[in-house]
């Protein structure tokens, strides 16, 4: 086998990175009485079980996550197999409407928790440490769930997926 490697610029790093599949997580809170989302398919759950910790990375640039980290509890939905459109109505650019038509479930900690997902966790801000041209968001998880009988939602290949036996 013959390897060749390239110089990763930011076109082959994103080509290249579509090619790991990952979960979907949805980030979201009620914040001075208004709900707020953002969507990361960089969320890695097992980052440590004492204290309990899960984390995910956030671009810089992101308008949202200034919003949404001044929340004290974050509801973190890893969503489902069938629900590819709901990812693109939450990461959709007009914030007004992520939640039309979302029967999400606000807990009394202003974490929001979506309906039909595979996992839910309520966290809080753990840390937080730059990374580049992003944020990498350590979650301690205070609350969870898991629906063992639903698939999670998979992004590979800049396409939604569904797990196959």
């Amino acid at each position: 086998m013959s390897l060749s490697t390239h110089t990763p610029d930011p076109q082959l790093l994103r080509e290249t990175f579509a090619h790991f599949p990952s979960g979907v997580a949805a980030m979201a809170a009620e914040v001075s009485g208004e709900r707020h989302a953002l969507v990361a398919s960089s969320f890695t759950v097992g980052v440590s079980l004492e204290p309990p910790l899960v984390m995910f990375a956030v671009q810089k640039s992101s308008t949202t996550w200034p919003v949404l980290r001044q929340a004290g509890r974050i509801g973190v939905s890893i969503l489902g197999e069938d629900q590819g459109a709901l990812c693109r109505q939450l990461a959709g650019r007009d914030k007004s409407s992520r939640f039309q038509g979302i029967e999400a479930a606000t807990m009394p900690s202003g974490a929001i928790l979506l309906p039909a997902a595979s996992l839910w966790f309520e966290c809080s801000i753990y840390a937080e440490h730059e990374a580049g041209d992003h944020e990498a968001v350590f979650f301690e998880i205070h609350a969870l769930q898991a629906d063992k009988e639903r698939n999670p939602l998979v992004f590979h290949g800049s396409r939604f997926r569904q797990l196959a036996a």
